[in-house]
């Protein structure tokens, strides 16, 4: 099976700090591929010359065999990619099904003139419906975001960028840290609905501190650190890289994963 992403000696320096130093990975369709590791190690730097928030200074990021070094986030997002951010980002003025409108209307220009709730309702609705936010009930959904629960804000920004992609079942989701400041129940939920998601072949590249959501979810983990890649392959087999204990999970870590998360 070919790469539907291909990362090549990605390389980004912040003034005098190199943040990412030749980094090399491929994902193809519908994988679920973790990237862990310490504060500092490059993650977010990496995710934002993958989204196009920041233009690496070497390297190339193929997409589909396009090369998106210097298209912009608006047009990555056209090509298919979206991501969410370590701290839930919604419109919280805006109600739950606002978001969501928005976010499609988006898609073929957004006017002062446009009412959001008689735009794009059906398709508001289905990832309303995906992500299970439908429990809410009516009242809820039509009400202002800021009030809703962290956990149901993370199912909403989730929500908002699949709508945004022209394919969602073809496309790449990055997602910092979906599982941070959820509770167990929560993340499991979160880490269960990202699985279902690349079932149905969206791909995903995800950040994530909790080991218990990347061991037994992850297809694949990356291992990163101080800008460079020290370790990639199956979860069980970098669980006991001698390395990547030593520097990372701690040499106690014996974490066996089975598979794929349920």
């Amino acid at each position: 099976m070919s790469a539907v992403l291909k990362v090549q000696n990605l390389q980004h320096r912040y003034a005098g700090v190199h943040a990412l130093k030749g980094v090399d990975f491929e994902l193809h369709q519908g994988e679920c591929v973790a990237l862990i590791g310490p504060n500092g190690a490059g993650k977010s730097t990496c995710f934002a010359c993958l989204a196009g928030q920041q233009i690496a200074a070497q390297g190339k990021v193929v997409w589909h065999a396009q090369d998106l070094q210097g298209i912009p986030v608006t047009a990555r997002r056209a090509l298919g990619i979206g991501r969410t951010f370590q701290v839930a980002q919604v419109f919280e003025a805006l109600s739950v099904m606002q978001n969501l409108q928005l976010v499609l209307k988006a898609a073929s220009g957004v006017s002062l003139f446009d009412n959001l709730d008689n735009c794009q309702s059906e398709a508001a609705a289905y990832w309303v419906n995906a992500m299970g936010l439908q429990d809410l009930g009516h009242a809820a959904l039509n009400a202002s975001a800021a009030h809703l629960s962290y956990g149901n804000k993370k199912r909403l920004e989730l929500a908002m960028a699949l709508a945004g992609l022209p394919q969602a079942d073809q496309g790449l989701l990055l997602l910092d840290e979906p599982a941070a400041g959820l509770s167990p129940e929560e993340r499991q939920d979160m880490m269960s609905r990202i699985r279902k998601l690349t079932a149905q072949g969206t791909t995903v590249l995800y950040t994530e501190h909790n080991m218990d959501a990347v061991f037994g979810v992850a297809d694949r983990v990356l291992v990163l650190m101080e800008g460079r890649l020290i370790a990639q392959g199956l979860p069980q087999d970098v669980a006991a890289n001698a390395v990547v204990q030593e520097r990372y999970l701690g040499t106690h870590f014996s974490k066996a994963p089975g598979g794929r998360h349920a």
